[in-house]
């Protein structure tokens, strides 16, 4: 591991962290994909372990740990081979979290951020709507107010842990005539009036409670208002930096594990007399797709490091979640080859690992928004910068 990024106190959290997963989730893991949900006790354990608040203030219950944490978090996530287990844990930490720590007052913090570093309550980012996935300014769901509370309409989907949080952090307009200016983010409770949702069956993260969700008059206090009335596109395009240095995180962490699988795969089998990492050919295959992944992921510790020191890296993380997932697809793609009629099967890893790394150039913004996003910055000089 680089020492560059990495002290011995976070070597120590990764080897208890591998250790608390190979304990206390791998037994659960083909359960939770075939049911589909992902049961409430682990969250409480997470919680109880201090994982959900590594990058969390410490007044509310977090530890308040270095961006490094973080990364060591997703990347031990990705290689238990749950890709749906993984993002409802980190939707949960570092999406929907994170607006209730930038953006809530004392009261929501008290009441939304603490319980969930504990693990007692799971949210949700709803961003995302049936009519424009990756066209955030150009949502419909309005937020209207009525006295002292926000009455909101509309509907969200692809909301990963959509179904069963306990509380929405929502992204509606509050002034549709203002378009992107016009939009704020609202923390909502699951149990209001008016919230239904619907669990999508997806190609991949089967563990995942990825859901549709219908708001039909809901009434929400107005003090639910996350920061100002008003910046809530600016908060979204603000966290986006994150979410998407996570999502290449995920990506290099996972073709990773589909690497050091298909190497030890190929030093035991044995073809023609030779070991399979005998011959040249694929020899030669494995070295590119090492190569691949090494640059990725050394590329993306050092957009951690920057975002760590507070440098606003939308166009590097940008960058960073388009190159590392198409590698991860790549390198899974042929890892999956390696293993021969074996990477079909689903007793081995490859066939989950080939499903649920799909969405990586879907989710949190398409590649071809990603690339438009970067063009901007490039040839348009388009600047993106933080609402504070």
């Amino acid at each position: 591991m680089s020492s560059m990024y990495f002290t011995e106190e976070h070597n120590s959290f990764r080897k208890s962290f591998k250790d608390f997963l190979q304990k206390e989730v791998v037994p659960h893991i083909n359960k939770w994909e075939k049911e589909g949900a992902v049961e409430r006790f682990i969250w409480k354990k997470f919680g109880e372990m201090g994982y959900f608040g590594l990058n969390q203030p410490e007044e509310y219950g977090g530890l308040n740990l270095d961006l490094f944490y973080t990364t060591i978090f997703l990347e031990e996530l990705q290689k238990i081979n749950s890709g749906g287990f993984a993002a409802n844990m980190w939707a949960h930490a570092y999406l929907g979290m994170t607006h209730l720590n930038k953006e809530g007052d004392d009261r929501i913090k008290k009441e939304y951020l603490t319980p969930s570093i504990e693990g007692d309550k799971i949210g949700c980012l709803c961003i995302s709507e049936p009519f424009g996935g990756s066209d955030v300014a150009g949502m419909r769901t309005t937020a209207s107010l009525e006295g002292d509370n926000y009455i909101i309409n509309g509907s969200k989907t692809f909301i990963t842990n959509g179904v069963y949080s306990d509380y929405l952090v929502v992204a509606a307009k509050t002034n549709p005539e203002a378009k992107h200016k016009g939009m704020s983010i609202i923390v909502v409770d699951r149990d209001t009036p008016g919230i239904s949702a619907t669990k999508l069956d997806k190609l991949g993260w089967k563990a995942s409670d990825t859901g549709e969700i219908a708001f039909d008059n809901v009434v929400v206090p107005k003090e639910n208002l996350l920061g100002e009335e008003g910046l809530g596109f600016t908060y979204i395009m603000e966290h986006f930096a994150l979410e998407r240095l996570i999502m290449g995180i995920n990506a290099h962490a996972r073709a990773e594990f589909a690497l050091e699988y298909a190497l030890e795969y190929m030093n035991d089998r044995v073809a023609f007399g030779k070991k399979l990492n005998e011959f040249q050919a694929l020899r030669h295959k494995l070295a590119e797709m090492a190569s691949r992944v090494d640059m990725c992921k050394e590329y993306n510790y050092s957009i951690a490091k920057r975002l760590n020191d507070g440098q606003y890296v939308v166009k590097e993380a940008s960058m960073s979640k388009l190159l590392s997932t198409k590698m991860a697809d790549e390198v899974i793609y042929d890892a999956l080859q390696m293993l021969g009629g074996y990477g079909y099967i689903e007793d081995y890893p490859m066939a989950r690992l080939l499903r649920d790394s799909r969405l990586g150039p879907i989710g949190g913004g398409t590649s071809e928004i990603l690339k438009e996003i970067i063009a901007k910055m490039i040839i348009d000089k388009k600047e993106y910068k933080p609402a504070t």
